[in-house]
């Protein structure tokens, strides 16, 4: 059920097939579905950020969304990533759906301190698990202190190409087509592109390429 989501997802975003509706790939009375949106996290709602968004938002897509959030909240022992990925989906509610007859919760706290004390391979790690909170506008201190990291963040995608881990270069190529001041000698384009042909037979490689070239114009 996630990789179809996700190539539903990544379909929607390169402007293919029919106008995108969350609750279209991911039904409401599934019992997987929540589930489903918390996996994907912010990126249920990506095709809801491009300028033309296609279908109108409707109460089925509202009530997936809230569904996956009650279900899935993080718990107190929770991990930074659990925590990231359920405050990117709540940002994303803001961002991208509107507030319906109820308002959606406000974005629960998640601390950023690992960022700077966390040594470069576990870094890289963990950031390619927040792959979609690299989507536009969301999580802007997250993005503000990896930004400080960026030649650490590319160490970490040289290294997940060399090692032929797909889906690792392509969440830390992701976000690196956010970052300002990459150094060019990292080649990410040329090396967003490789990754694609290599592993995008994973949906969720080809959902996080086709995310940079959307929003970022980053991997042709």
């Amino acid at each position: 059920m996630i990789a179809d989501a996700a190539t539903g997802v990544a379909l929607a975003l390169r402007g293919e097939g029919g106008p995108y509706a969350l609750s279209g790939i991911l039904r409401h009375n599934d019992a997987l579905t929540p589930a489903a949106v918390r996996v994907l996290g912010a990126d249920a709602l990506a095709p809801y950020a491009m300028e033309h968004r296609g279908a109108p938002v409707g109460p089925e897509d509202e009530a997936v969304v809230r569904q996956a959030l009650a279900a899935y909240p993080p718990g107190a022992d929770a991990s930074e990533v659990s925590r990231w990925t359920y405050r990117g989906l709540v940002e994303a509610s803001h961002a991208f759906l509107p507030a319906g007859a109820q308002p959606w919760p406000p974005p629960p706290e998640a601390a950023t301190g690992w960022v700077d004390s966390t040594p470069w391979p576990k870094l890289s790690h963990r950031v390619s698990q927040l792959a979609a909170l690299a989507l536009p506008g969301l999580a802007p201190g997250l993005a503000e202190q990896l930004a400080e990291r960026t030649d650490d963040l590319s160490r970490g995608f040289v290294r997940a190409v060399r090692r032929r881990d797909w889906l690792q270069a392509a969440g830390l190529g992701r976000w690196l087509s956010r970052l300002p001041d990459v150094a060019p000698t990292l080649g990410l384009d040329s090396g967003l592109a490789f990754v694609r042909q290599m592993g995008g037979a994973d949906p969720r490689v080809a959902l996080h390429i086709v995310a940079a070239q959307r929003f970022y114009g980053r991997g042709w």
